[in-house]
């Protein structure tokens, strides 16, 4: 069965039970004869109760034992406390009851209801008269307004102690100065408590009033001392910002009018009697309409709980304005009995005492409530420890909150780093001082130890786990004199976090700092070859050479360089084939985008098919069309020259990537430059440095194998005009990273060649696109084979003709004349041979 049915079992039993011994007590009560029928009824309802009776008792002890099972594994479970404190109260097994609270009181603050009801059952139990029962309420009360805020559990403590304390319920002068004690402590807890503080200052003044009336009338001094003591205390709470000022002015005036012995209280003004009092009520009323609306927000019923936090955070922000500790307080007081477990608001409020306070217990106590309240934040256990260390607490306090602090759950493995820090850290300096002498080193190496058993199997190769290490090993040479644990320290760091430069170069710098030369010179021999993580293994090499040129002799850096050179060679080769790697994947995903993006389309300017140029061509009628397509071309060409210009100054890649927009682009070759025999590493930047002195680069083109990607060792460089060209082309056969180049210029356009092949006025775009379209592969079966041999003549100013020389030419520039053999007439005589002109062309399609 369920825990909250069974609760509710539990409860309707006892209801039941109760309103059939209530009916038949009634009817005894009147002196009525039970009839038959409410015999049967009593009978059966008693029946019936002591069966249910049984049931529940048997469930009830079920729930009881799976509870304190539960509460054995894990004392930390504040539902279960609660409910095992209800049930316990059901079975009225007050032994028990009694250690069930102390356990919880332990682990976790109680609220002001659970304070009352725990006192309320131990007043029940026995008569408070007692010596035994009233000291252990009292201090029962003192626990329960040290837990929170709580203006109705202060006003039952001092009515507790004005009634049941012998000595105050006396009036003797111990117990007089007894009661003032405790209600300065309650003025000072509670006392600027906004909404419910005037009832703490109410009751101090009717205590006052009830002295004053038991002070003999023939004492006029006792009587005197006592009214100004009551006056104070009026003129105290009217300098106040409190609730419902304007009722405690009233009672002011009526008791001063009682004094006086003046019938008409109207007639009394604060101003003429007392002018500093009218002057402070008028400053406390103020402040409280000021704060009203933010009481209001902080009191309202209607808001949800993330609303009224920020309503209280939005007030402490108001009172810290206003710079005045003791109200700020108060106010955190209120926010922190609302919401107990708000690990912002603690960190909040302790942060501000520390800055505030800096010492006393006032700010230790309100650790010890947070840390009870959010024991899950580090944060809070180790401003604790700072806190009382700056108390000067002795080392049995700050090693059980250590204690404490280590058995809690955190939620990340560094906050129990950092808790072991702060423990170290106030070892050390206590140690360091001269108050400490009598304590031991062993403390520190203990915790170390402790801190590497808990944290190395979860911070391993970690820079906090390494600075763990390093503070343990200098603490072993400075404090503990001991350089062989030192070096223990370090050998077990190098267990763990061997991959790290940083603790190879942290054992290395001890060892030199101490002196020992060999001993660190054994520590380079030992890790120069280790993978280390990054660049590790790089900068230990160059640091063991530098160690050598400053602290050894020449034997010793030869030798150190015999060691680290091959070293350094295997790891640039790495870095190099891992730098390659790197690239072809790169490359290898550019491929795959740009194959993605040519299946999804691409925004290419439809151009005229070579059937149709071919025949607007070949009309002489269509000459200007002609010439208007090539100025076309040329704008296209002249728009695109920006864009290569641009980019080739950061595409050194040898796969020779062209922007999408470049694809299918016509050049019409102009002022155009063709190399051939390039070194295949050959890029735009080498090209462009080739020309630097020549200038006028408009765009550079290299031609790359469509499938593998590689250059072919062929370029086209467009120019500005003819005379860069010509400046260009006297760089032929220069070498360029080792290969001799030869550069000649490339025209389409001369002689019979443009109308007999217009696919010339495309095969650059296609050639660099790598599209695989049928251009492309038309360039790809004119430019098989080796460069090498392609041999080319001077250029001849008169006729600006490339002439041919020797047997290779499937490399050669489109401006080179085709060699014309026809079947029926005979070779013609080299250089005889003229350039055919549109209209003989035109004829020879016709025929």
């Amino acid at each position: 069965m369920d825990q909250n049915e069974s609760l509710t079992l539990t409860a309707e039993a006892e209801l039941m039970q109760d309103q059939a011994i209530a009916d038949s007590n009634e009817k005894m009560e009147e002196n009525q004869p039970l009839t038959a029928e409410d015999e049967r009824h009593k009978d059966k309802s008693m029946s019936d109760s002591d069966d249910s009776d049984s049931e529940d008792e048997a469930q009830q002890n079920l729930l009881l034992e799976s509870l304190q099972t539960e509460l054995a594994a894990n004392p930390s479970n504040y539902d279960a406390h609660l409910q095992y404190i209800t049930l316990l109260r059901r079975t009225g097994d007050v032994d028990k009851l009694i250690r069930a609270r102390e356990a919880m009181s332990e682990i976790f603050p109680l609220s002001p209801a659970m304070w009352h009801q725990w006192i309320k059952d131990e007043l029940s139990l026995s008569t408070a008269s007692r010596p035994e029962t009233f000291s252990r309420i009292l201090k029962l009360y003192q626990r329960g307004v040290f837990d929170y805020l709580s203006i109705s559990l202060w006003c039952d403590y001092i009515n507790f102690v004005q009634e049941f304390d012998p000595m105050v319920r006396q009036c003797t002068p111990a117990g007089i100065s007894k009661t003032r004690d405790m209600f300065e402590s309650a003025l000072t807890a509670a006392g600027l408590h906004v909404a419910e503080g005037s009832k703490i200052w109410e009751a101090y003044r009717q205590y006052e009033q009830a002295i004053l009336l038991t002070t003999d009338d023939t004492d006029a001094q006792a009587k005197e001392k006592q009214v100004q003591r009551i006056r104070s205390l009026f003129h105290r709470q009217l300098s106040v910002p409190l609730a419902d000022m304007s009722s405690t002015l009233a009672a002011y005036k009526a008791w001063e009018a009682e004094q006086r012995n003046i019938e008409d209280v109207e007639t009394i003004d604060l101003v003429d009697i007392y002018p500093h009092v009218a002057s402070s009520y008028q400053k406390a009323l103020e402040m409280y309409n000021v704060r009203f609306h933010h009481e209001e927000q902080i009191l309202s019923l209607n808001v949800s709980d993330s609303e009224k936090l920020q309503h209280y955070m939005n007030y402490l922000k108001f009172e810290q304005s206003y710079g005045m500790p003791a109200r700020i307080q108060v106010l955190y007081e209120r926010a922190i009995t609302d919401f107990p477990i708000s690990p912002d608001l603690w960190l909040d409020y302790t942060r501000y005492l520390d800055n505030t306070l800096k010492v006393g217990n006032i700010v230790s106590n309100v650790y010890c409530r947070a840390t009870k309240n959010c024991p899950w934040v580090g944060e809070l256990w180790i401003r604790y420890m700072l806190s009382l260390e700056r108390g000067h607490t002795s080392e049995k306090d700050l090693s059980e909150i250590f204690e404490k602090s280590v058995q809690c759950t955190f939620s990340t493995i560094d906050e129990y780093l950092d808790l072991f820090l702060t423990r170290v850290d106030g070892l050390r300096r206590r140690m360091t001082s001269s108050s400490e002498e009598d304590l031991e080193y062993k403390i520190i190496r203990e915790t170390f130890q402790r801190a590497s058993d808990c944290l190395s199997p979860h911070l391993k190769n970690t820079e906090g786990l390494l600075h763990l290490y390093m503070y343990w090993a200098r603490l072993e040479t400075k404090l503990g004199k001991d350089v062989t644990a030192a070096r223990g320290v370090w050998e077990n760091c190098l267990k763990i976090c061997g991959s790290m430069l940083e603790s190879w170069t942290g054992y290395i710098a001890m060892e030199v700092e101490l002196g020992h030369i060999n001993e660190a010179r054994s520590i380079y021999k030992r890790c120069y070859s280790k993978r280390l993580s990054g660049t590790g293994s790089e900068d230990i090499c160059h640091s063991w050479l530098r160690f050598e040129r400053e602290f050894g002799t020449l034997e010793d850096f030869d030798l150190a360089f015999l060691k680290v050179t091959p070293r350094l060679e295997e790891l640039q080769l790495f870095r190099i084939h891992q730098e390659s790697k790197s690239a072809e994947e790169s490359e290898k995903n550019l491929k795959r985008n740009a194959r993605e993006k040519r299946k999804l389309g691409s925004d290419i300017t439809e151009e005229p098919t070579p059937s149709k140029r071919l025949r607007d061509i070949g009309n002489t009628k269509k000459a200007p069309e002609e010439n208007k397509y090539h100025q076309q071309n040329t704008s296209q060409v002249s728009k695109l020259e920006g864009v290569n210009w641009r980019n080739n100054k950061t595409d050194d890649n040898p796969s020779g990537q062209q922007f999408n927009h470049e694809k299918n682009r016509a050049y019409s070759d102009k002022c155009t430059a063709f190399i051939s025999n390039l070194h295949p590493t050959a890029n735009y930047e080498h090209i462009r440095n080739l020309f630097s002195d020549v200038g006028g680069i408009v765009a550079i083109r290299i031609l790359h194998d469509k499938f593998t990607g590689k250059s072919r060792g062929l370029a086209y460089v467009d120019f500005l005009d003819d005379e860069h060209l010509a400046a260009a082309l006297a760089k032929n056969k220069q070498k360029l990273i080792g290969k001799k180049l030869s550069i000649a210029r490339s025209d389409p356009k001369r002689g019979g060649r443009e109308s007999s092949n217009p696919k010339t006025l495309t095969e650059h775009a296609h050639a660099s696109n790598h599209s695989g379209k049928k251009g492309s592969e038309e360039i790809d079966d004119a430019y098989k084979g080796d460069v090498k041999d392609a041999k080319f003549s001077s250029r001849k100013p008169e006729n600006d003709n490339i002439q041919l020389r020797g047997k290779n030419i499937f490399a050669v520039p489109r401006n080179v004349r085709p060699l014309g053999f026809t079947a029926n007439k005979p070779k013609a005589e080299e250089g005889d041979e003229k350039p055919k002109s549109n209209e003989e062309f035109r004829k020879m399609f016709i025929r």
